[in-house]
């Protein structure tokens, strides 16, 4: 059917509003795709940087435990360093008062 010929100003402005529509849904898609991309790039490295973060508690709390055993060895050393001193003087102290033999 040929259309009325008033009718085809309207129609092919129809027409190219239809085109526009179509071109900017195709651009809505193409953008909502590029921006998912990019949402599941951002959550790759989230989970990424998660486990990172685990891993360095993880060494971090370690670390501790060690620093926390080799300070109390430390702390033990240095009463037996010190009981060990005081023998050592109590010795000296008898063999000075008993004489050189």
């Amino acid at each position: 059917p040929i259309p009325c010929v008033p009718c085809l100003p309207r129609l092919r402005k129809s027409e190219r509003h239809l085109k526009e529509l179509t071109y900017t849904q195709d651009e809505d898609r193409k953008n909502h795709e590029r921006m998912q991309a990019l949402i599941d790039q951002l959550q790759g490295k989230v989970k990424s940087y998660k486990k990172q973060i685990e891993e360095a508690e993880e060494i971090a709390a370690l670390n501790l435990a060690k620093f926390r055993q080799v300070q109390s060895n430390l702390s033990t050393s240095g009463e037996r360093a010190d009981l060990n001193e005081q023998a050592l003087a109590r010795v000296r102290a008898r063999s000075t008062s008993i004489g050189p033999m």
